[in-house]
């Protein structure tokens, strides 16, 4: 199996390297052309080079793991985060078209407006609150129209591997005596480790199964708040004994609303995974154990 990564830098692309190598053959780009292989294109502001190098390398499989995820900043440069999110998902969609090829694309819970608190399930009604999300629908729309497709939505997504919120977390903590987080959105932080995995598991199946390409969702089981990902984040590092000056106990709740944004965020990041674990025969292990394992290699304990 030959497989096409784009995005190999973002902390998904960078588990996938690992993930997808006991499948066969990665070419693995990324935005600079200087950093890729024979100069291929992996800038997603450039559809013709981009699919001039999927029709150069001519893969099995392309896995799509590129995107413009700076919420807030899409806000304020839709065009940009039009051409990454949906224009070159599409770009690659036709020509996985044209070669036969299997597109892996991921997705995100903001394609729903968050409302209610039953987990959302992909049959749901989309309806996204921000600019962010309604160009990843876009995109998923787009990567659809190939026959053969897997989107995976997800939330949350954290990697040991560059900036996420329990390190964050772990900075103010050791920088302040009391900090205050959000409350009333509900998710489950999910791993890009995580999603890697899933994603060759499925990849690997998908070859003798084409009849399970599709939509699915694709989070760590479990749910919790921004407040309770902090407290859980701390009292971690209590155990493993890092330097705090705030615990679990100094985390003050607050509303959303207290935090106003650029871009509308879903209360609800909920996401029924029934359907990916009966397709694939997969069980999703809760949202503590790939946080907790997360926190022990930054620490290096």
């Amino acid at each position: 199996m030959k497989i096409l990564l784009l995005g190999r830098g973002g902390q998904v692309g960078w588990e996938l390297q690992r993930a997808l190598s006991v499948l066969g053959e990665v070419v693995a780009l990324d935005f600079d052309a200087t950093h890729n292989p024979g100069g291929l294109c992996g800038d997603f502001t450039d559809l013709a080079g981009l699919e001039r190098s999927v029709l150069q390398v001519r893969p099995d499989v392309i896995v799509n793991a590129a995107a413009h995820t700076a919420v807030d900043k899409a806000e304020s440069e839709p065009e940009l985060a039009r051409a990454i999110n949906a224009l070159a998902p599409a770009t690659l969609a036709q020509a996985a078209t044209k070669i036969g090829a299997w597109l892996v694309h991921y997705s995100t819970d903001y394609v729903f407006d968050g409302s209610g608190t039953a987990p959302w399930k992909e049959t749901d009604a989309t309806g996204p609150l921000s600019v962010y999300g309604q160009t990843k629908l876009e995109g998923e729309q787009a990567v659809a129209s190939t026959p053969k497709h897997l989107i995976l939505r997800t939330s949350w997504v954290y990697a040991t591997r560059g900036g996420n919120f329990a390190k964050t977390m772990l900075r103010l903590a050791g920088e302040r005596e009391a900090l205050t987080v959000i409350n009333d959105q509900f998710g489950a932080p999910t791993s890009a480790e995580l999603l890697a995995d899933v994603t060759a598991h499925a990849l690997r199946q998908l070859q003798n199964q084409p009849e399970l390409a599709g939509l699915y969702h694709c989070i760590a089981s479990g749910e919790t708040t921004w407040h309770g990902y902090a407290q859980f984040v701390l009292s971690q590092a209590r155990a493993l004994g890092l330097p705090l000056k705030a615990g679990p106990a100094q985390v003050a709740p607050t509303p959303t609303s207290s935090y106003p944004t650029p871009a509308k965020r879903p209360l609800n990041s909920r996401l029924d995974t029934g359907k990916l674990q009966a397709a694939f025969g997969l069980t999703l292990s809760d949202w503590q154990v790939g946080v907790a394992r997360m926190l022990t290699e930054i620490s290096g304990k």
